[in-house]
């Protein structure tokens, strides 16, 4: 301990900020310990418990190893027999064995008493939290917990696998899935010549029994595909179907399933992405033959919601390296968090980080009472692709603020910061990129323009006296997207912001919303960060957003 306290004086000396390690991601984010302050103790001192362990060494160095040993493909084996399997480091498997126990892939469906009401918001706070960590071993347990609603459309199949698909005990052995103690479920939509468009799709499966198909033909994306099982969809003779496919049969032989390479990506690398090719491989049909994309689009809708969440939690983690960083440096003879283009830049990004999480939680809230409320339905089916659209296209450029904050020392890889930069763009991309969601606002609007208005009213109770010009606004662009198509975005845009400040304000964050709505909505276009106006108080904003580590 005394050598540790000499090398922290030593690099204090040498100006060097020690790592950001070790600093609650619960605690420190005090936006995230108001929305929970009313949630039953047990759920809190959880969340305390996840705070800690996503920012200690042991588990950051799990999230370093996890990405620099990446995921291997094994086609054949010593004779020359398939394998087709997909090795993972072990620290890959030590991080999805802690996620399974937090429940990540589970706790949405279970109906636990202390989360009756608000299970997918509580699942929130541990993904967002999660997300702070490692986000490539997410992408297969949001694919897991969202399977059950794709499933659901055919109870027997739900009566067999949703109690391995929601099971705690992760097991990553190679067995069939009924010989397992917990099971994941991956995904198989785009193909070479369709990508997003899954009508394209050429893929085949024929009938061989009540429920039971063979498909046959390739996908170009299958994500997790040491999965246990795969919602993919393949044309049918009646239209375009959706299948849950194992990998194993159940004597343990393959079902078919030729995996051909393992994508070479960008950001993500702890998670393998493969393209495959299958003959004779026997599926479950989900719903009617005709309706895949109906029954697939509420499980993506769930998947789009992690795209929201886990975008807003590296910002966060990003950004309090940047700020914990800052305040740990002294340039020309003052603290870097204290020179004042620094604290409006840092209070400038703090601000689109409290939004952007602060939509994502009323999103998740909005899934929980979707049923039993008109205006939170409305809610949900408008504002999913919009803050999916929203919170994951500023992620990549905040992030590479908060890395030019740190100057060199952000631009290297022992940081988690370039991890968070290179996973970025992935969520912006996986269900469905920016126009893709854009559309989908457009044909809600020319379907069901009755809910934006459930969605205004919303927004304008929750914005104030600021309520009725931003309405305004956002009708006028409803009208403008009528007439042209291409100016979708704008749409988009202006309500990710108009119900990002709308929540600030219900949250109470008074100060905070009053300069997000000011510099976001009644301000010029800018595209760079430390833009403030000096009316609003820099130092203030990152103080409160970011307090110090006590």
């Amino acid at each position: 301990m005394n050598q540790m306290n000499r090398t922290e004086q030593k690099l204090a000396e040498l100006n060097q900020p020690k790592p950001w390690s070790g600093i609650n991601a619960y605690r420190s984010d005090p936006l995230v310990v108001d929305i929970t302050s009313g949630t039953p103790k047990a759920l809190r001192d959880e969340f305390d418990a996840l705070g800690r362990y996503v920012t200690s060494p042991e588990a950051q160095e799990l999230a370093r190893m996890a990405n620099e040993g990446v995921p291997k493909l094994k086609t054949h084996g010593p004779r020359g027999e398939r394998l087709d399997v997909v090795e993972f480091h072990p620290a890959w498997h030590a991080l999805m064995r802690r996620s399974m126990t937090t429940g990540l892939h589970s706790s949405a469906w279970e109906n636990l008493p202390d989360e009756r009401g608000r299970s997918h918001k509580v699942r929130a706070i541990r993904f967002y939290l999660t997300a702070q960590l490692e986000c490539g071993h997410l992408c297969p347990l949001t694919m897991t917990s969202a399977s059950i609603a794709a499933i659901t459309a055919s109870p027997a199949v739900q009566k067999e696998w949703a109690p391995k698909i929601l099971s705690r005990k992760y097991d990553s052995s190679n067995r069939p899935w009924m010989q397992k103690s917990a099971v994941t479920i991956g995904m198989g939509m785009t193909e070479k010549q369709g990508g997003t468009d899954v009508r394209a799709n050429t893929s085949t499966a024929e009938r061989v029994g009540e429920g039971i198909y063979r498909l046959n033909g390739h996908k170009w994306f299958m994500s997790a595909p040491m999965s246990d099982a795969f919602v993919m969809l393949a044309q049918t003779r009646e239209g375009l179907g959706c299948f849950l496919v194992p990998r194993l049969l159940e004597d343990g032989s393959a079902n078919g399933l030729r995996f051909q390479r393992l994508k070479d990506k960008l950001g993500n690398r702890s998670n393998a992405s493969s393209e495959v090719e299958f003959s004779d491989t026997f599926g479950f049909l989900l719903g009617t033959p005709d309706a895949g994309i109906r029954t697939i689009l509420d499980m993506v809708t769930l998947t789009r919601l992690d795209c929201a969440l886990a975008s807003a939690g590296m910002m966060r983690a990003s950004l309090a390296e940047a700020v914990h960083h800052t305040r740990g440096r002294t340039v020309f003879g003052k603290a870097l968090v204290g020179q004042p283009m620094m604290t409006r830049v840092l209070a400038d990004m703090a601000l689109d980080v409290a939004a952007a999480s602060a939509l994502s939680f009323r999103l998740a809230e909005a899934f929980d009472n979707a049923h039993g409320s008109a205006d939170d339905a409305a809610y949900a089916r408008i504002m999913t692709p919009v803050a999916k659209y929203w919170c994951c296209k500023i992620a990549p450029p905040l992030i590479y603020e908060a890395m030019e904050c740190l100057g060199g020392n952000g631009y290297v890889e022992e940081r988690a910061l370039a991890r968070h930069y290179r996973e970025a763009p992935v969520n912006a991309i996986w269900e469905g990129s920016g126009n893709v969601m854009a559309l989908d606002v457009l044909r809600v609007l020319g379907r069901r323009k009755d809910l934006f208005e459930q969605l205004f009213a919303i927004m304008s109770r929750d914005l104030g006296p600021a309520g009725r010009k931003t309405i305004d606004v956002l009708r006028a662009a409803m009208s403008l997207c009528e007439r042209d198509e291409g100016a979708a975005r704008l749409l988009v845009e202006q309500l990710a912001l108009a119900a990002a400040a709308a929540e600030l304000y219900r949250l109470g964050a008074g100060r905070i919303a009053d300069a997000f709505l000011e510099s976001r909505l009644a301000a010029g276009w800018r595209s760079t960060y430390g833009m403030l106006d000096s009316r609003f108080d820099s130092a203030y904003i990152v103080d409160l957003l970011y307090p110090a580590a006590t």
